[in-house]
């Protein structure tokens, strides 16, 4: 079905569908590019929760020029840890997390490295991934689909917020089920899902807000719920007046 076709009652399957071809084409296909190696990746990820990029970056930072390598952050006292990490969230939680995914990952490979990972089939990488302290479904999907090209479909609050507002998830959906339910209605593909977080990922950062959404800059409004509950029916005037193509800055 043509993205143009799909209304608010049209299934989730096919809103799904059109999310991707119309957000496609209003943010631009991004190459599936690893923008971090995959240590920096898992690390990083599991600081940012609930922390601002810059004070992630901050930490991630301060912790590779206090102590140097992977080893001696896994050998370092765990208050000395959780001090150089003290810009995100919960230092004091994070720390003993790091360390003990440290130890687990040299356990495994024998060092600090994740490379392992491309060979192992997707289910068995993300089972040994989110079994560690800290590393949720996000987290795993994310450092598999960017670094390993495995066709999973990383959901943070972002996503998830647009897409139960158009109505691709109920809700009643949880962040955690909604890895599942969209991963489902999408075409197995790295690129596809790769495109998909990223573009779904800044329409909530720019756009779908969490407070205030800027619904009539949407391009999704022909077939969003939230729309329609808001706004009424998109007219014609309502649709041609929707930006074809994001002018504004991309954030990470």
């Amino acid at each position: 079905m043509p993205a143009s076709s799909v209304t608010y009652a049209s299934l989730p399957a096919e809103k799904a569908l059109a999310d991707h071809s119309i957000l496609n084409d209003f943010y631009g296909l991004l190459p599936r590019e690893p923008r971090r190696t995959p240590m920096r990746e898992l690390v990083s990820t599991v600081l940012s929760h609930r922390t601002t990029h810059d004070d992630e970056e901050l930490a991630y930072t301060r912790m590779l020029e206090t102590f140097g390598d992977w080893a001696a952050v896994e050998a370092a006292p765990t208050s000395e840890l959780a001090h150089a990490i003290r810009t995100t969230r919960w230092p004091d939680t994070q720390a003993p997390r790091i360390q003990e995914i440290l130890r687990r990952i040299k356990a495994e490979a024998g060092d600090y490295t994740l490379d392992f990972l491309a060979d192992w089939p997707t289910d068995k990488a993300l089972a040994w991934l989110t079994d560690m302290p800290g590393i949720g479904l996000k987290t795993a999907s994310l450092v598999l689909l960017f670094n390993f090209r495995k066709p999973l479909l990383p959901v943070d609050t972002h996503v998830h917020r647009v897409a139960q507002r158009v109505g691709i998830i109920g809700p009643k959906v949880s962040v955690e089920k909604a890895h599942q339910v969209l991963l489902a209605l999408l075409p197995p593909d790295a690129e596809a899902l790769f495109n998909f977080h990223k573009h779904n990922y800044w329409l909530g950062q720019h756009i779908c807000f969490f407070a205030k959404p800027n619904c009539p800059a949407c391009p999704l409004k022909g077939f969003c719920n939230y729309y329609l509950e808001h706004y009424g029916p998109a007219d014609a005037a309502a649709l041609s007046a929707t930006p074809a193509k994001w002018e504004g800055k991309k954030q990470h």
